[in-house]
């Protein structure tokens, strides 16, 4: 009986080897731990480990932001991936040092302080399984998947979901337009705006949808189905949709590409090529005199002592710090607050931290910079504090004072339907009775919405009617 017992166990042990030897590691994992549970991030995203205590504290960034760490003179963010998620943070004791993961996101570098910093585990690819949505204590959109290793289960985290912003606004490319917006005319006041019952008035460049139509190209020639196939494509590639806000700019749109003779929307490259045109000036890019001349005059008259904005899709903060430089000029006597956010978890932290062109030093923004002492220029003290860089996303809650003016060119457009509609109500609750809301200029409010309308050039400023 004993013979055979020893038998069966060699039989077991050299099908293990075997099975070991067959299991090919495809993939490694850096382990750590937040608040006593196991997590881990792709070993391709990690740069090196450090430890660390002392950082750089950069003001109007959001309470996970640690400050930045200078790692053998290189400048690197530092987040705390505890406050972040929401996970309790161990107390510390005495001077131990942060444990800390250094990560690399497409171009950019940046460090994230855990708990406990484990091990490299190696595990096939194939065991990853997906998440359960009640699972863990962190937001299921930014887990990749869970595994077992070695009796432990570890979350295993989508640090490019988390960090590079690869659905973020800021990563679409934004040449200068070439379309010139339909010319505008002012809107008529609201009793005189009739519309038929239980229905709103259409404004802005939805209120010119069907005489465009008209002048673009005789029904018969308009290919309604290779127009829907154009719609479903650019939000497939790009992430843009087409509804009420932007429909008769992309229908003047596919007309000029198909009378181009160019054919579907066919890759990513065709749809960045059709929307070209289509992103309004100077988003992006630093401002121009002219724009930003544009943009002082249509603000509205405000003798209000704090003058409250709400800035989303910020990306790198150039409109954000623009805006606030405007703003300092048309209301003098006010105290400027800009709520600048966006999706872009490391663009918004970085933004903050901007370097500036010394060109800008001879251009209008020279009244608002400071020369450093080692040459290089900077925005001054009070357009610094004039803005809270945030990451938020827009299409959920969000808990900002009552504004003065909403200043969001091109972002609508970003967002499926539903969400468009969402957040146009949150503008509308948010904006004070005497608000406004600037959008980008190939979008208009969506018709279900009642505003009125202010025209200056390409620009319209949108208040509660």
């Amino acid at each position: 009986m004993e013979a055979e017992n020893q038998v069966v166990v060699q039989t077991q042990v050299a099908e293990k080897q075997e099975e070991d030897k067959n299991t090919v590691v495809d993939f490694k994992m850096v382990t750590f731990s937040l608040a006593d549970k196991d997590y881990s991030l792709d070993i391709m995203h990690v740069k090196e480990i450090v430890k660390a205590d002392r950082f750089t504290f950069v003001p109007n960034t959001m309470a996970f932001v640690r400050g930045v760490y200078n790692l053998r003179g290189e400048i690197i963010p530092i987040l705390d991936l505890r406050l972040f998620f929401g996970v309790e943070v161990q107390p510390k004791s005495g001077k131990k040092l942060e444990n800390i993961i250094i990560l690399a996101v497409d171009d950019q570098k940046f460090g994230v302080i855990v708990d406990k910093i484990d091990k490299v585990v190696g595990i096939q690819k194939s065991t990853i399984q997906p998440p359960h949505p009640l699972f863990g204590d962190i937001n299921i959109k930014y887990i990749d998947g869970v595994v077992e290793a070695n009796n432990r289960l570890y979350v295993l985290l989508d640090i490019t979901r988390i960090f590079s912003g690869k659905d973020a606004l800021e990563n679409v490319p934004r040449p200068q337009p070439t379309y010139t917006p339909p010319e505008r005319t002012p809107a008529k006041p609201a009793a005189a705006r009739a519309a038929p019952e239980g229905k709103a008035a259409p404004s802005g460049l939805a209120a010119k949808a069907e005489s465009m139509k008209a002048a673009e190209a005789p029904k018969s020639d308009f290919d309604d189905q290779a127009y829907k196939f154009a719609v479903e494509s650019l939000a497939n590639y790009k992430k843009f949709y087409v509804s009420s806000v932007n429909e008769s700019w992309v229908r003047h749109r596919f007309t000029e590409w198909t009378k181009a003779g160019k054919s579907q929307i066919q890759n990513e490259a065709d749809a960045e090529e059709f929307l070209s045109t289509f992103w309004s000036s100077c988003t992006g890019k630093w401002w121009t005199k002219e724009f930003a001349d544009a943009v002082e005059k249509i603000l509205p008259d405000n003798s209000a002592k704090q003058i409250i904005v709400w800035n989303p899709g910020c990306g790198k903060g150039t409109e954000s710090y623009s805006l606030a430089c405007v703003l300092a000029r048309r209301y003098p006597k006010s105290k400027i607050r800009v709520y600048a956010q966006d999706v872009d978890l490391l663009t918004v932290s970085n933004a903050a931290m901007m370097s500036i062109p010394a060109e800008l030093a001879d251009d209008w923004y020279s009244s608002y910079l400071t020369k450093k002492a080692n040459g290089e220029y900077t925005f001054n003290q009070d357009i610094k504090d004039s803005i809270m860089f945030e990451y938020h996303d827009c299409k959920n809650t969000n808990a900002l004072p009552m504004v003065d003016i909403v200043f969001a060119r091109d972002v609508v457009s970003m967002l499926d339907e539903a969400s468009q509609n969402t957040v146009v109500a949150d503008f509308q609750e948010k904006m004070k009775g005497n608000g406004i809301a600037i959008l980008g200029e190939n979008e208009t409010m969506p018709a279900s919405f009642n505003f009125g309308e202010n025209t200056v050039g390409a620009l319209v400023a949108y208040n509660k009617d």
